[in-house]
């Protein structure tokens, strides 16, 4: 479906580096990336969860490394599988030096609690052999004594002040391919911190509310923060901090991104809530139907309401449409044109049948039109 004007979100400019083969920031798509909870030198564990985020999409996916253990592991993970890896590390700048090493595509770190000048260099020197980029990870929880007594408590001002001081620190080391976060868990303060970084500097920015909660309290509370600041134009790649498997955080990273318009992946499912007009049941139509379809990546819209009342009109504006109709015969929609009806028994293999041959007819297009622009001109 075509983009109409006033939805068309305006980005900030961004510096651009690059995560591994993954571009951040700039004109590049927003990413979304998430963590494992393995303990990191359970190679098989943590390579078995990477590959589970890649599955949901995971454009990056961040591995603790607090001791040598887990960075001497990541040397094994890291060519098991394709999605680059971030190094979370704190405190210890060997970690770092190992990690890099160890084939980490980024390191997460505090400048400042890296230690002395000599080892931010070496920490720098190691990044720049091995072709690491850096995220500084400013954290609310976390802040610098002598900032909390400067401004008293967590602030969005001694977030920024923070991130500001650690970015001085490496570009006085001549690096540049870092990204700044600056997260709290009050969503306030997260957003506050984030426009205001926003204004005060053009390096690309990994957006976050950090420790969010479950699965539903973490995404509502994520939407706001993070769906109020992309809205804004502010982020260039995010993370959905919920008590979930990582696979959950970054599906809730893409159904985010694909509500403002700004990132497609799979099928957007768009349903009626359901009341007494409805003519099927809806809620365990669309329940088994997100489920059946979760495995196709090929950005469409699907449209699955219960009667004829909002059905029609929602319809014309989706890939695929289905409105419930009397006598447990119903009406099926292509590309926003009434197709042919059909009766209850069938809906939800039907609906995947008609999801899997469009997406393959997208697919298809695709490879054809990349062949064509392969073939020299005539």
């Amino acid at each position: 479906m075509s983009v109409r004007p006033y939805r068309d979100i305006q980005r900030r400019k961004s510096r651009q580096i690059r995560v591994g083969s993954v571009l951040v920031g700039g004109d590049a798509p927003i990413t979304v990336q998430t963590m494992t909870n393995t303990l990191t030198p359970d190679v098989a564990a943590t390579v078995a969860q990477i590959k589970a985020a890649e599955a949901a999409g995971a454009d990056i996916v961040r591995v603790s490394c607090p001791d040598e253990d887990s960075t001497a592991a990541l040397k094994q993970i890291v060519p098991q599988v394709s999605v680059p890896i971030v190094a979370d590390i704190h405190f210890h700048y060997k970690r770092a030096i190992e990690a890099a090493n160890a084939g980490a595509a980024c390191l997460r770190i505090n400048p400042g609690n890296i230690g002395s000048a000599e080892r931010v260099r070496e920490v720098v020197k190691a990044a720049k052999d091995h072709g690491c980029s850096m995220r500084i990870g400013v954290n609310a929880g976390s802040l610098e004594k002598d900032l909390l007594e400067k401004y008293g408590e967590p602030c969005p001002e001694a977030m920024v002040e923070s991130a500001l001081d650690h970015a001085r620190i490496l570009q006085d080391h001549d690096f540049h391919e870092f990204k700044i976060s600056v997260k709290a868990s009050d969503v306030f303060l997260a957003v506050a911190a984030y426009q205001q970084l926003a204004d005060a500097c053009d390096y690309p920015l990994h957006i976050g509310v950090t420790e969010a909660g479950a699965l539903r309290t973490g995404t509502v509370k994520s939407s706001i923060g993070l769906g109020s600041l992309l809205w804004a134009g502010i982020g260039d790649t995010v993370r959905i901090s919920l008590s979930a498997e990582p696979e959950e955080e970054v599906r809730v990273g893409f159904e985010l991104l694909k509500a403002l318009n700004l990132r497609h992946r799979g099928v957007n499912i768009i349903s009626c809530p359901s009341c007494a007009r409805q003519q099927y049941d809806v809620i365990r139509t669309v329940e088994a139907l997100e489920k059946r379809v979760a495995h196709i990546t090929t950005p469409m819209t699907v449209s699955v309401i219960g009667c004829v009342v909002n059905g029609p009109g929602e319809a014309r504006e989706t890939d695929i449409g289905f409105t419930g109709g009397g006598n447990d015969t119903h009406q099926v929609y292509i590309s926003g044109i009434a197709d042919h009806r059909l009766k209850d028994a069938d809906i939800v293999d039907h609906l995947v049948e008609l999801v899997e041959k469009k997406a393959a007819a997208i697919e298809a297009a695709k490879r054809e039109e990349a062949a064509a622009a392969l073939e020299p001109a005539q």
